[in-house]
């Protein structure tokens, strides 16, 4: 609501974080970055009675003590993985935000949600795609399709007058980018416009307690595109990761107030939409026959979710005068680190040779104890000695050649263990409080160390 006598009047936003000011600036004091403020005309506005307000508080300043703690009210999704990644399910008056690359399986996922639980009453607003374009894909999704309304717009007074009208149970906004506000002068994406509809989409959701997931995109840096407010507005920020010509998707969580950012869920794209992978390790661990040379299998733990997957390396002469180095799914400065080691530490020759490094799956691995794996996998494909397809590392590599310890190491010679595995590798300074069952541990104190041990 626009004041009486109130005039329009030009500040300047940061493009990089959101940030505004009265005047133009070369650098943004916030985020440091150069030439990133751009003019904006605005138009003061009166603050409403009775903003948004989180359900059950009170207006009144109230001892800590007499505020009650019972649980935030959730209900199911009816897919375990988003309902795990979420704490237990979706916390109502809650907003949510994916995010990920074009093509990775965002709308899929926010489609198939409201497909496969009818019992949940869900509006779905396009700002991108045409009305028979979602049918489409819910047809190829299947499912039922007779409690999800599809509304094509992207003036979010339009959206949030049908959605109280409607009064669904969920409400999925594809994508924020493409939304805006009549009030405000920009365009549509732009980082005033979607402060703004991030703000009415919260404030809807909070008065209302009904959960609104959107969805955004990110930039080619991999961040969610628009200001880094709009991140700190939302309740949880799940992203997307994987390569889109992969098999597999991971959903990370980013933030959540509800529950723990430890988690991750693992998803299967298929030709009738993503698939829940319960058990990712089955998947990621060897499809090819033994006795192949430059494989080893990783016991790694994102979060405090433990999964095996392959580490596959090719090591051959450099054909031109500088080596190659090319990693997927793993940091190149680390596997250059890595390379470096074994050539200073340990004495293997390798700066005329090149190295290709592969993360079955296509997986992004962060984890530092995929070290030792990447070792073996480097090794076996130099010497074309083969790693037994039984074994299984779990270990960081320190610049003096030193096999380092790594965090909950019983838990990953468990999951190993079950999944069949005979021996684990890991460091000689990992002190376990119990030996872990169906496995043998052999513990290596340096790269010497492990070369002995493992190609004897």
């Amino acid at each position: 609501m626009v004041a009486k006598g109130s005039k329009a009047k030009s500040v300047w936003f940061c493009t990089n974080c959101g940030n505004e000011y009265s005047k133009w600036m070369g650098k943004c004091p916030a985020c440091g970055e150069w030439n990133t403020m751009i003019e904006r005309e605005v138009i003061p506005s009166v603050p409403q009675r009775g903003a948004a307000s989180v359900p059950g508080a009170s207006r009144k300043a109230v001892p800590l003590r007499e505020v009650s703690s019972t649980a935030e009210e959730r209900f199911s999704l009816n897919n375990a993985e988003v309902d795990r990644i979420l704490g237990g399910g979706l916390v109502k008056g809650s907003l949510v935000l994916i995010g990920g690359e074009p093509g990775i399986g965002k709308s899929t996922l926010s489609l198939q949600l409201p497909l496969f639980c009818p019992s949940m009453k869900t509006l779905y607003v396009t700002g991108e795609e045409s009305v028979k374009q979602v049918k489409m894909r819910a047809d190829r999704l299947g499912g039922d399709l007779s409690n999800c309304y599809i509304f094509s717009e992207t003036l979010m007074e339009n959206i949030l007058a049908e959605a109280t009208e409607i009064a669904p149970d969920l409400v999925i906004v594809d994508s924020v980018q493409t939304m805006y506000c009549q009030g405000v002068e920009s365009t549509a994406g732009s980082v005033s416009q979607i402060k703004e509809v991030a703000a009415r989409l919260l404030r809807f959701a909070k008065e209302s307690g009904i959960p609104v997931i959107l969805i955004g995109h990110i930039t080619k840096e991999g961040s969610i595109a628009g200001p880094k407010i709009l991140e700190h507005i939302v309740d949880v920020v799940l992203q997307f990761e994987g390569e889109n010509r992969g098999q597999y998707r991971v959903l990370r969580s980013i933030k959540n107030r509800f529950g723990s950012t430890s988690e991750l869920a693992v998803f299967e794209m298929t030709g009738s939409g993503l698939r829940e992978v319960a058990n990712p390790s089955e998947l990621l661990i060897p499809m090819h026959e033994d006795g192949l040379s430059g494989t080893a299998i990783c016991a790694s733990l994102d979060g405090t979710r433990p999964f095996l997957f392959e580490v596959q390396a090719l090591v051959s002469s450099a054909v031109y005068g500088t080596a190659q180095r090319s990693a997927t799914g793993f940091d190149v400065r680390r596997l250059n680190m890595l390379l470096a080691v074994l050539e200073r530490r340990a004495g293997f020759k390798l700066s005329q040779k090149d190295v290709f490094l592969n993360m079955a799956g296509g997986l992004r691995v962060t984890d530092p104890a995929c070290d030792m794996a990447v070792v073996s996998s480097v090794l076996s494909s130099n010497f074309d000695y083969p790693v037994p397809s039984d074994v299984c590392f779990a270990g960081e590599v320190g610049l003096s050649g030193e096999i380092r310890p790594v965090s909950q190491a019983e838990r990953r010679a468990s999951e190993a263990g079950r999944l069949g595995f005979r021996k684990i590798y890991l460091s000689s300074f990992c002190r376990l409080d119990r030996k872990p069952q169906d496995i043998e541990v052999v513990k290596v104190a340096d790269i010497p160390a492990l070369v002995r041990a493992l190609f004897k």
